[in-house]
């Protein structure tokens, strides 16, 4: 009896997650609604919304990017989920498959993301194949999600009163602007007196003379 009690006391200590099934409204490259439930891919982490890339010379929104990519293989499938745990965000942290393939392991194979190994190594594999063959991401220019945010939680308030977010540095490389997320926006110093400047524009930055910072 005392047995069956402790048994019992164990099984409503663990946690029950719903798992969801249901037609796929894609979110981001990591993070999807499946059947009106917000579900956060495990095992892979994709660029944030306006997080940048760049490539010959061009720079775009690898957020945007991967999550119309995503979006295009799978919004308005039917998938069947695993829940495995529920993050901060209240989000259920699922492994989802639609006809039987596993979401997650196609996105990273398909370059859209990395395995998010801080959490699970399931699909190391699948990023080492993308990055040989330079698939996606492993085409371009890009900080790894995890320093983005870092960065973007680093980043320095402006000055009292000052709107405009993005920094026109002079350096022995010339005048290069920073914008927001950029690996070395949030070390970037402004001096005012030494003819440094804030711009609310690239294209105002790029008229006076700076140019955009590689990365």
């Amino acid at each position: 009896m005392l047995r069956a009690i402790f048994i019992l006391m164990a099984l409503l200590a663990t946690p029950v997650w719903s798992a969801p099934d249901g037609t796929i409204r894609v979110i981001d490259a990591d993070t999807i609604d499946v059947g009106g439930t917000r579900v956060r891919l495990f095992g892979i982490d994709a660029p944030e919304m306006g997080q940048p890339c760049a490539a010959k010379g061009r720079e775009w929104d690898c957020g945007a990017w991967t999550r119309d990519a995503v979006r295009n293989r799978y919004e308005g499938e039917y998938a069947n989920c695993t829940a495995q745990d529920v993050d901060r965000y209240g989000r259920v942290v699922a492994q989802c498959f639609v006809d039987g393939q596993d979401i997650g392991q196609m996105i990273v194979q398909s370059g859209l993301a990395w395995a998010f190994r801080r959490y699970s190594d399931l699909y190391d594999l699948d990023e080492k194949a993308a990055a040989v063959q330079e698939r996606g991401l492993w085409a371009v220019q890009i900080q790894l999600p995890s320093e983005y945010r870092a960065a973007q939680r680093a980043v320095p308030l402006p000055p009292a009163g000052q709107t405009c977010l993005i920094k026109g540095n002079i350096s022995g490389n010339g005048r290069i602007y920073h914008t927001p997320g950029q690996e070395n926006y949030a070390r970037t110093r402004i001096n005012e007196a030494d003819g440094e400047r804030w711009f609310c524009s690239r294209s105002e930055a790029e008229a006076a003379g700076w140019r955009a910072a590689r990365r």
